[in-house]
């Protein structure tokens, strides 16, 4: 008996062990079908003018005294009533406010968040009027070539469809990132943001010798003359050397003409150096327009438009989550490795 009651409650357990199994792999395949079928992400608006309106209701609530406090309440609704009096009286002959859409883009290397920020751009784009703007809070110090410029070609959706379209950096837009920036018609910098480096570097290590010394060969083979010009592994030659800084060359051609283009009125052999100035020393050389923050730019502008921030969020499931987390720890211990080992170029 005591066999039998012993063997039961072994099946007993192994039942329950092969229906937890079931579980989690029918909820896996629940999870994977429903990651098909489901929008991978959606917008998200914030009324930056309601916020800013909140701090100065909160700030005055606590500072004013009762008295104060009962005369600005009043004041307020005084102002409310006379707008809706005046709105009323214009009826349908009244202008819509301005508004002013706000995005921000932190670039990384791989300038990831375009693929975000082109989201963004295209729900802009379906009610946007040319009345309207786009404030773009950039922040990147530059990056690869091919995906710095489709993050330009994105902002250049908004000129094409007439969509006012301003760029503020705060920080950095180097290289890739001023490739965005000078897209804007209007460009505003903080005084000692970092601004320029109009040039293209590239470089990466070789192991031949050290391959070649503990007699190990790398066989590459190519079809095209120029189908690989520098390697990591192989043997590097004078012919592909200089074939690679050819290539430069007319990298960073093609960049000053692109500077040129959206920004005329720089002297673009004078600043293609590769060289950065600070804000106060790029609005002489008219890499900016002005000295001026993103705050500043809001805060000017909130009585007279509506800010809407836009973002697009994109959906996160679990899979998303453990590879996020692995991904940003991978990134802190060997981004700055991973990013020489590249032979792709760099702005």
């Amino acid at each position: 008996m005591a066999f039998l009651s012993e063997y039961g409650l072994f099946l007993l357990k192994t039942i329950t062990l092969i229906v937890g199994i079931l579980f989690l792999f029918a909820g896996l395949i629940a999870l994977g079908q429903r990651r098909r079928h489901e929008p991978e992400g959606h917008i998200e608006v914030e009324d930056l003018g309601d916020r800013f309106q909140s701090f100065e209701d909160d700030i005055k609530s606590s500072i004013f005294s009762e008295h104060e406090l009962k005369a600005w309440q009043k004041e307020e609704k005084r102002k409310e009533k006379a707008e809706r009096k005046a709105a009323k009286k214009k009826g349908d002959d009244e202008a819509p406010r301005k508004r002013i859409f706000v995005l921000d883009f932190d670039g990384d290397i791989r300038a990831s968040a375009v693929d975000y920020m082109r989201e963004e751009i295209s729900a802009i784009l379906t009610l946007a009027t040319k009345d309207d703007e786009v404030l773009l809070r950039l922040d990147s110090g530059g990056g690869m070539v091919h995906t710095y410029g489709l993050a330009a070609s994105q902002l250049q959706r908004l000129i094409n469809a007439g969509i006012g379209l301003t760029v503020s950096v705060d920080k950095v837009a180097a290289s890739g990132g001023y490739m965005m920036a000078c897209i804007a018609p209007h460009i505003i910098a903080a005084p000692f943001a970092i601004i320029g480096s109009i040039g293209v570097m590239a470089q990466l290590p070789n192991f031949h010798r050290l391959l070649k010394k503990h007699e190990i060969d790398v066989e590459l083979h190519t079809a095209g003359e120029f189908k690989r010009t520098l390697t990591m592994l192989g043997e590097n030659t004078e012919k592909g050397r200089r074939k690679f800084v050819e290539e430069l060359e007319e990298t960073h051609q093609l960049f000053k003409q692109h500077v040129g283009q959206h920004r005329p009125q720089i002297d673009i052999d004078n600043i293609a150096t590769g060289e950065v100035w600070y804000g106060i020393q790029a609005v002489e050389k008219k890499l900016i327009d002005a000295v001026q923050t993103s705050d500043e730019y809001l805060m000017a502008q909130r009585h007279d438009c509506d800010l809407y921030r836009i973002e697009y969020v994109e959906k996160k499931h679990w899979q998303d989550r453990i590879s996020h987390v692995l991904e940003t720890s991978t990134d802190r211990i060997a981004s700055r490795w991973l990013q020489r080992l590249t032979q792709r170029w760099f702005w």
